[in-house]
């Protein structure tokens, strides 16, 4: 695959070129698309093969959208680092996931799977099915117990986010919280438990996910991991300076690494604020962090997610029926075929490979 021009990336506006909705549509829907991170409701509320009224993503969206698949996320908020804090974290996610993985069969018209492999997502592809990859956001999941991982694993999910919004035992967060008693730094990157987190993952085939992470917690995991790391929830720290997004030198140890950045719809890290009225943003706001990571490290480390159910929302790309505003906006900068498979889904999947190749040994 190769990358646009770099002056054909910087010189292309969302004015340039004409791309018909038709077109548009038609592409969306022969691609595979995958969102690399949703939230779901919690408490659980069994309305996933439902057309809902207020989730940016339930599968007749996703379905109505011409969307392959996502990654739902068991997402813990971080609280305190104590025995008890633990063992309710490590509960909810064990709940979680089986919520996640309560989303599959056929209702409503909708067929789903869950997806533990590659291979399994090809084959839910080929069914003409959706597929549902759990995942893990914060390591405060598992607590203090490595033994964790592997029961995360056995239920089919696929990543792990380091940290959510501060420190946990593993890992300093990019974003520190004073009211859990966190100081600016704990660790100063990732603690020896952290270290031995990520080769347990590399050892299970879970992809180490940076976003949330602190730089040096990021750093420090490129160099420890044996997979590529991810940030499947990130913008660029260039083009927006938010201390949860990826500044030039993360993005280099990402290439270094072969891993990939999933741009994410939070227009908080997509613009800066402004002087004046409310921050919006659109999926031309989007693209112009893709058209970035491109140029600056290729068309093969950068993807796409969306943050939705979990504040991300864009003008122009509210809920999963509307993912072809991206596929045109990708369209009407000059990317081909290719390239825009590899954003929806392909250099991720690319990453699952790698992460159960080593598993494999």
């Amino acid at each position: 695959m190769t990358s646009p021009s770099f002056a054909s990336v910087a010189q292309s506006s969302p004015e340039q070129g004409s791309v018909s909705p038709q077109d548009a549509q038609a592409l969306h829907r022969s691609l595979f698309t995958l969102d690399s991170h949703i939230d779901i409701p919690w408490p659980d509320r069994d309305d996933a093969f439902s057309l809902t009224s207020d989730r940016h993503v339930d599968l007749p969206k996703m379905q109505r959208g011409g969307m392959s698949a996502g990654c739902f996320v068991a997402y813990i908020g971080q609280g305190p680092t104590t025995a008890e804090g633990h063992a309710q974290a490590r509960q909810q996610c064990l709940d979680m996931l089986d919520a996640i993985n309560r989303m599959q069969g056929e209702h409503n018209g909708v067929t789903a799977r869950v997806c533990s492999t590659v291979a399994e997502i090809d084959a839910a592809r080929a069914a003409g099915a959706i597929a549902v990859i759990p995942a893990v956001e914060n390591g405060y999941g598992m607590g203090e117990d490595l033994a964790m991982l592997e029961r995360f694993r056995a239920k089919g999910a696929r990543y792990v986010t380091l940290t959510h919004n501060g420190h946990n035992v593993l890992a300093d967060a990019a974003i520190h919280r004073p009211s859990l008693g966190d100081e600016p730094q704990r660790h100063g990157g990732l603690s020896a438990l952290g270290r031995d987190a990520v080769a347990e993952m590399n050892r299970l085939g879970l992809l180490v996910d940076v976003s949330h992470a602190a730089k040096s917690t990021m750093l420090a995991a490129v160099q420890v991991s044996a997979t590529p790391v991810v940030a499947t929830h990130s913008c660029v720290r260039s083009l927006c300076d938010h201390p949860r997004n990826l500044d030039d030198e993360q993005l280099d140890a990402l290439r270094a690494s072969g891993g990939v950045i999933q741009i994410t719809a939070m227009p908080a890290f997509l613009k800066p604020k402004p002087e004046e009225g409310k921050r919006t943003a659109g999926v031309a706001d989007f693209v112009d962090h893709i058209d970035y990571v491109v140029r600056r490290i290729g068309v093969e480390h950068v993807g796409i997610s969306s943050d939705f159910d979990g504040g991300g929302a864009l003008a122009d790309w509210q809920d999963a029926t509307q993912g072809v505003n991206l596929t045109a906006e990708l369209m009407r900068r000059g990317y081909d075929r290719s390239e825009i498979a590899a954003f929806w889904g392909g250099n991720f999947l690319r990453l699952l490979d790698r992460a159960e190749q080593v598993a494999r040994g």
